[in-house]
């Protein structure tokens, strides 16, 4: 039959293409291994940007999808990065939700380093310990986190890139430990929050904690035999814990945004957003103005919200974020008008935007 005959040549064609799926893979290895004996950087933004670029152009010409293609290739160059020495600090234990927001970004081969604040993740992408750090920013659920918007502003440190994880929370235990013998409950606050729904119905104590995972490890080491925590499956794999209950968030449409620090922000993709923070004058119509700024050259804003300056009272910051690259035209003439309503403005960063 023809049919029998077409999947035979798919099968080859399919040969053909892991074969230059390891080659290429090889290759960026090699240069990798190029970049670390010579001291640069090993993940190079503006290069993975610039093949992107590439592969849409090929792809428009050969008549594919070239969305479909340009996911296809942000996949394979994860594969790469994840191939290279890139150090990534994160908040949390081996098996936060940050530890694996950064696996889905930079390749599950990555090298990453816990830290146990938020100011340490800084701290070493600042000094350069860490290429990168991953940060939470908000969470669908429960809104922003302040901490980190508040480091934001205060750091050199820019935004590279943004992180959509699908969070899932579970209930986990010492392996003896059963439903009925639980008389407390340890995790992250934002995670206990996110859980309220199926944390009223239980008579427990509810105990914050730094971490979701450190929660788990620590039930462990302190053979917590009526307690539990909630944490991610990958956390009861890790520390060898029984998983008691699963989807235990209030709303499965869970998302936590990620960003990417790194010193230097994205070069334009095509696909980006800017996050930025700005004050405006004490004058009426001084916020409209500014927002009116973006809408005239037809910048579409996606997030902003409200954070006191923390200097003087009742005054406060606002954190904003748009669709556009700082270097695009648009937005390099929004940006300038601003500056007639705004009493500062500070860009954190331009990067891609994420794909969940």
């Amino acid at each position: 039959m023809k049919i029998d005959k077409l999947r035979k040549q798919i099968d080859v064609t399919d040969e053909k293409i892991i074969a230059l799926l390891a080659e290429r893979l090889k290759l960026a290895a090699e240069i990798g291994h190029e970049k670390k004996q010579g001291e640069q950087p090993v993940v190079n933004l503006e290069r993975e940007a610039a093949v992107l670029a590439h592969v849409r152009e090929l792809a428009g010409q050969a008549g594919l999808d070239v969305p479909s293609a340009e996911s296809i290739f942000k996949q394979i160059i994860r594969s790469a990065r994840g191939m290279r020495a890139v150090r990534i600090a994160f908040q949390g234990e081996p098996g936060a939700y940050s530890q694996q927001a950064a696996a889905c970004f930079f390749g599950s081969g990555a090298e990453t380093v816990p830290q146990e604040t938020l100011e340490s993740v800084f701290s070493m992408v600042g000094s350069g310990e860490a290429g990168y750090g991953v940060v939470p920013v908000e969470n669908s659920l429960e809104g922003s986190i302040s901490k980190t918007y508040d480091l934001l502003l205060e750091s050199n440190l820019k935004v590279a890139g943004e992180i959509e994880f699908k969070v899932m929370h579970c209930l986990i235990a010492n392996q003896d430990t059963t439903l009925d013998t639980i008389t407390r409950v340890y995790s992250h606050p934002q995670a206990l929050g996110q859980c309220q729904g199926f944390l009223r119905h239980m008579n427990w104590e509810i105990i914050p904690a730094y971490d979701t995972a450190g929660s788990v490890k620590m039930i462990k080491e302190q053979k917590i035999m009526d307690g539990a925590a909630i944490a991610s499956a990958e956390a009861a794999r890790l520390y060898g814990m029984r998983i008691l209950s699963c989807a235990l968030e209030d709303n499965p449409h869970n998302f936590t945004r990620f960003f990417v620090l790194a010193q230097q922000d994205s070069p334009p993709t095509g696909c980006d957003k800017t996050s930025l923070v700005f004050s405006v004058k004490h004058q009426s119509g001084s916020l409209h103005g500014f927002l009116g700024e973006l809408a005239r050259v037809g910048l579409n804003m996606t997030k902003i919200e409200s954070r006191p300056t923390r200097k003087t009272p009742w005054e406060y910051n606002f954190y904003l974020d748009f669709e556009g690259h700082r270097l695009d035209e648009k937005v390099e003439q929004a940006l300038s008008g601003l500056e007639r309503y705004a009493t500062f403005v500070k860009v954190l960063g331009s990067y891609p935007r994420a794909n969940r």
